[in-house]
């Protein structure tokens, strides 16, 4: 009788000894916190009014700026590679484009390799993917991924998830505007995330407000009434730049009228001036496309009337770009407040970080630019928001040099999961919990962009970003280096390279940039020329989808110029 005693009471011992271990092990899990991951693709930071530029002061983004005003916005954040598929891929890996193999659009992603989501995922996390994938392949290491198929469409998007009955990837039509489709992809995730003892890491990207800029319809007149300031900068000689001389990403000269600007082709007609793409038209329903048509319909016959040329044309669209692209920001405002309700009204605030940021910077007129691309401040600056209570303090302002390449190391670490050695950046933990002074964390940033002949012609080129100096490369059918004095020129007009004055700043930058370069580890490999003939044949070809009907406004010799068909 005692034997069977002790044998119940060592039972019973082990039973709650396990029971105790188990309860840990979810108290655990439910202290490790929640990550939700917003990415915007193109949003450039002077179109964010946390960040105070003038533009963004007349079309504010409010939702967005919670997320700063409740946690941290980052003054010196930049990106790696100024093209939407590297970045992500940055993002995902924690590692340079040259290692982690996807250098420029075209490529294609090694999903194979070693990723955060899969490393949050094998560590108990439930994860999530919804929106713009742009990488090729499926994604790996998410419990659930629904995507836009390539760049995907703003209206009755096609997206591609599993289908659970057969285990086939299915290409489904969604009726409705994606950035409303994936804002509510992202709330059925959370839904069916509650009630599970596990953490969740969810990635929500959202294909707006990338190019051509279509807001949903109850925006589509939103900033009809407002003159946006256009920069200081947007006719511009290049002179001293040779590396920004031949690009074809000039809203005056590039822009095509009908696809990028709404423009038409006569006053009383809907049909749309210059489209070379017209998928994204075709794709509304009849409904969708009378409603559009009646928007617009009214504020370009009065742009018909007004029979503009030269600079007042130049200024139009400068203003028409505008319009539509703040516009088309509006419904990733709203898709944000959404999410951080759901939050606040279901108990997962407190115990989740959230993130907001895009893919790289953008351009809305400087140097008479669209697009990105450029080490130059404006593409390589990207937005970074983040807030989680009780860890980072509301309204922080860190200014400390930072990355996208630094991202994964930063979930990777709150999630407590070991950073693997072959990771790139650094956690920003330190910062975010303010134990580590800004001017410690890092001294300088290196760049490199890849993607050259292609889309916009921007030349090859790499480069080294301090707090005060940035040094730039531009090569393969050129050769030629720019220098610039951020405190002294922020514009980035005037460029140094052959001013005996900087000398000694131009040989510091250069040690700096071999040295990173030797960290990073960037062989000779990154720096081969593209074949003479497929430069030439990239230049007619594009040449020919220049942006409108014949002709484009040229500011050195103020004069409109023949350009494209």
């Amino acid at each position: 009788m005692r034997n069977y005693f002790l044998l119940f009471i060592i039972f019973l011992s082990s039973a709650c000894s396990e029971g105790n271990k188990k309860q840990v092990e979810n108290e655990a899990a439910s202290k490790r916190p929640n990550i939700i991951y917003i990415m915007a693709d193109d949003h450039a930071e002077q179109a964010i009014s946390a960040y105070g530029h003038p533009v963004s002061q007349l079309a504010p983004t409010p939702n967005i700026d919670r997320i700063a005003a409740e946690g941290a916005l980052f003054e010196n954040n930049f990106c790696t590679n100024s093209i939407c598929g590297p970045s992500r891929a940055v993002v995902l890996t924690g590692k340079f484009s040259h290692v982690n193999g996807f250098r420029m659009n075209g490529e294609r992603f090694n999903g194979d390799q070693q990723t955060f989501p899969k490393l949050l995922q094998q560590a108990g996390y439930k994860t999530g993917i919804v929106g713009k994938w742009h990488l090729a392949g499926y994604p790996q290491g998410f419990d659930y991924w629904n995507i836009l198929t390539d760049q995907g469409n703003y209206y009755n998007p096609d997206f591609l998830k599993v289908d659970t009955s057969t285990n086939q990837v299915d290409t489904t039509r969604i009726h409705g505007y994606a950035t409303d489709i994936i804002t509510e992809e992202a709330l059925q995730f959370l839904k069916n995330a509650e009630g599970s003892n596990q953490p969740f890491m969810l990635m929500i990207h959202h294909k707006a407000p990338h190019r051509n800029w279509m807001p949903a319809l109850r925006h589509v007149n939103k900033y009809d009434s407002v003159e946006f300031p256009l920069p200081e900068t947007y006719f511009t000689d290049h002179a001293g730049s040779l590396g920004s001389k031949e690009q074809q990403q000039t809203i005056y000269q590039d822009m095509y009228e009908g696809h990028d600007l709404k423009m038409t082709k006569e006053k009383g007609s809907p049909e749309l001036a210059h489209n070379p793409w017209t998928t994204d038209f075709e794709r509304m329903t009849p409904e969708q496309r009378r409603q559009w048509d009646e928007a617009y319909q009214a504020k370009n016959d009065s742009f018909h009337e007004a029979n503009l040329s030269g600079r007042a044309l130049a200024e139009w669209k400068g203003q028409r770009y505008l319009h539509e692209y703040l516009a088309t920001i509006a419904a990733v405002d709203e898709g944000v407040g959404k999410v951080l309700d759901y939050l606040e009204k279901n108990g997962l605030a407190e115990n989740t970080i959230v993130v907001y940021t895009t893919d790289q910077g953008f351009y809305l007129g400087e140097k008479g630019w669209f697009d990105k691309r450029y080490m130059y401040e404006e593409s390589l600056a990207m937005p970074l928001l983040m807030k989680y209570p009780n860890h980072i303090k509301p309204g922080s302002r860190i200014g400390a040099l930072t990355q996208n390449l630094d991202f994964p190391e930063t979930f990777l670490d709150y999630a407590g999961v070991a950073v693997p050695a072959d990771m790139q950046g650094k956690s920003l933990k330190p910062l975010l919990e303010n134990t580590m002074k800004d001017d410690n964390f890092r001294d300088a940033v290196y760049y490199h962009y890849y993607d050259y002949p292609a889309f916009h012609m921007v030349k090859k080129h790499y480069g080294v970003r301090t707090e005060r100096y940035k040094l730039m490369h531009f090569y393969d059918d050129i050769d030629t280096w720019e220098l610039y004095d951020l405190e002294e020129d922020p514009k980035e007009i005037h460029n140094q390279i052959d001013n005996p004055a900087y000398d000694a700043i131009e040989d510091r930058l250069r040690t700096t940039l071999d040295s990173l370069q030797q960290v990073y580890k960037v062989t000779k490999k990154e720096f081969e020329q593209a074949p003479k003939e497929k430069v030439e044949r990239a230049y007619k070809q594009f040449e020919k989808l220049r942006g409108n009907t014949g002709t484009a406004y040229d500011p050195i010799n103020d004069k409109d110029i023949k350009v494209g068909q």
